[in-house]
């Protein structure tokens, strides 16, 4: 792929997405990039027309989205690189998030990114090529994070809709990654990119240790750098064979090799059980 590519980018008025899209821009791609207030792109960015095409959209409404898939297609001609980048973080316990915030967290994480697939698809599927870039989490892959639990269900869904995806859409020429980053210095920490609960219980202190050590520690600290990320991003939707997990920190990869070695390990640890399941297995003792 070349600059002269297409980009469809949500959730860009900060963060990575609006690092993004700062790079492509510089670099001469086309794009088209949605926030909830419109405005707030065009503060954040000034460029031409002919390249740049902000969009108000709201991910939790389908036709919404429709409309600015639409209006990209329309202004550009075409859309090659899919991003979807928009989503928000949520601290605290299964028990003490009530369904309404659990609820709040996978509209914008999964059912926004089914959205945005959804109307992005019939385009991808008439030009028989594409690119759709998920970004998930290290936390899609690792889910042992006290407090993070419905944030994790989120980006686990995410995982597995893209593995199903890729499947899906392969026939038709276009490839999809989902992204897994580790810990990046952006504004997701911060109290407009991460929700905590409104009714928080005492007795979780591991969780209580975990979000105070995610809003006042670990924010401002991170050890990835988002132009990085961003670059590593662009090179991604440029490779003929791109992958379909890709990894993003030493934080991230140590991490990943952490939970493979575990999984190994209680693989064989309970394999007896395991494969005394079928109707001409022994029975385990």
């Amino acid at each position: 792929m070349d600059n002269t590519n297409v980009w469809f980018v949500t959730g860009a008025s900060k963060g990575l997405g609006l690092s993004l899209v700062k790079q492509l821009l510089s670099q001469g791609y086309r794009v088209a990039a949605t926030s909830r207030n419109a405005d707030d792109l065009r503060q954040a960015i000034a460029a031409d027309s002919a390249q740049w095409l902000p969009l108000q959209v709201d991910l939790k409404t389908e036709s919404s989205v429709n409309e600015a898939v639409q209006a990209a297609v329309q202004h550009f001609g075409r859309i090659d690189v899919v991003v979807n980048n928009a989503g928000y973080g949520l601290a605290g316990s299964i028990e003490e998030l009530t369904d309404q915030e659990a609820r709040a967290n996978f509209d914008i994480n999964v059912f926004g990114t089914l959205h945005v697939i959804r109307s992005v698809m019939p385009q991808l599927r008439s030009q028989q090529a594409g690119h759709i870039i998920n970004i998930g989490s290290i936390a899609g892959f690792v889910g042992s994070f006290p407090g993070f639990g419905i944030y994790c269900a989120t980006k686990f869904a995410v995982e597995g809709l893209s593995e199903s995806l890729a499947a899906e859409v392969k026939p038709f020429g276009i490839n999809v990654t989902v992204v897994e980053p580790g810990y990046f210095r952006t504004e997701f920490l911060t109290a407009g990119s991460l929700a905590v609960p409104a009714n928080p219980i005492d007795a979780y202190e591991t969780v209580r240790a975990t979000q105070q050590a995610h809003q006042f520690d670990i924010n401002g600290n991170q050890p990835g750098d988002p132009e990085k990320a961003v670059a590593a991003l662009i090179q991604l939707a440029s490779e003929p064979n791109p992958p379909l997990h890709l990894l993003l920190g030493q934080d991230a990869y140590d991490l990943a090799y952490a939970k493979i070695k575990a999984m190994q390990d209680e693989l064989e640890a309970w394999k007896h059980v395991t494969v005394a399941t079928g109707f001409d297995s022994e029975v385990a003792a």
